[in-house]
């Protein structure tokens, strides 16, 4: 697949995307490595923007490794298969990344994907669909209204990449079920990273995709953020028992990854709401901002990711 040059990606990405183009021109090599060297599960493929883990029998997480540079995937996606149906997690950027995962879908399951499921409009997430329909395969897309109209409008480049969007099926506002036979996922709709978020939860065994409500080991971007509804949304996703939780970026975590990142948001909270009532304006409070160390290491692209966060909490507080 020809690498896009550094310009046109960012000319071309929205949001998350340019996060982590941001990411990969600044980090550092030894971080790099780390990020790409951190499986948390068997690993049953690899390629060059990631690997597919196995969570438990019949499902599987993409882990998207983007600080290497290549930009096929991006976010994190994955596979839950059934008796009756097999369904892919998220569209990925390109859409070699989806015909990557679909590929590995019959691989794992004998059979190509039979469903699709986005968790939001990004172009991370959205602009490679096209890559799971075939002359002889086009699964079921599921997602949101919103999700749909925003990637349509809003998501570059505007070309045949995306015309698959038009046909999603639209997801009810309400909770609804997908049953893949001896499987069934819940579809919820939330919102708070954007105002299109899907998680996408199964029961037994206890996984979650989370979608970008939820990043593990790199800061997040809130650059559509609404933070006081993307930490209630966040909140609501924890589980009392053992649960794999599968981040829109960053590796496969659990419980004790996933209570650090509800602190970092509490955190990006606490000092947002006391700069604004010092009268600090979001540039001033991001500078004078840092993380606790006891909240380990997270990627941080640039003060610019703070002085984001703090201008998502800026735009709540003065209404």
């Amino acid at each position: 697949m020809p690498r896009l040059s550094r310009r046109d990606f960012v000319a071309h990405s929205a949001s998350c995307a340019t996060h982590l183009a941001l990411a990969a021109a600044v980090l550092p090599p030894t971080w790099r490595r780390r990020w790409v060297a951190t499986p948390r599960r068997p690993v049953v493929a690899q390629a060059p923007f990631g690997r597919l883990e196995r969570v438990a029998d019949g499902i599987w997480a993409l882990i998207s490794t983007p600080l290497t540079g290549d930009r096929t995937t991006l976010a994190n996606g994955g596979i839950v298969a059934g008796r009756a149906g097999v369904l892919a997690v998220e569209g990925f950027y390109q859409p070699e990344g989806a015909a990557w995962l679909a590929a590995q879908a019959r691989a794992l399951t004998g059979r190509w994907p039979t469903h699709v499921a986005l968790t939001h409009y990004h172009a991370d997430h959205t602009n490679g669909v096209g890559g799971y329909v075939t002359a002889d395969v086009r699964p079921a897309l599921r997602a949101t209204t919103v999700t749909r109209d925003l990637a349509l409008d809003r998501n570059q480049p505007n070309d045949e990449r995306r015309a698959a969007l038009a046909a999603v099926a639209p997801l009810p506002t309400e909770p609804s079920v997908l049953d893949l036979g001896d499987r069934v996922v819940r579809l919820v709709p939330r919102d708070g990273h954007t105002a299109s978020d899907v998680s996408l939860e199964i029961d037994d065994p206890s996984v979650v995709f989370c979608g970008d409500l939820v990043w593990h080991g790199m800061f997040p971007n809130f650059v559509d953020a609404i933070p006081s509804r993307l930490t209630a949304a966040v909140r609501a996703l924890r589980r009392t028992r053992d649960t794999a939780y599968v981040p829109g970026h960053g590796p496969l975590g659990g419980g004790g990854e996933f209570d650090q990142y509800v602190a970092v948001l509490s955190e990006v909270e606490g000092a947002a709401r006391q700069a604004h009532g010092e009268g600090l304006d979001a540039a001033a409070a991001a500078e004078r901002f840092a993380l606790p160390p006891s909240l380990g290491e997270w990627v941080l692209f640039g003060r610019t990711f703070y002085e984001r966060a703090f201008a998502a909490w800026y735009r709540e507080l003065t209404g």
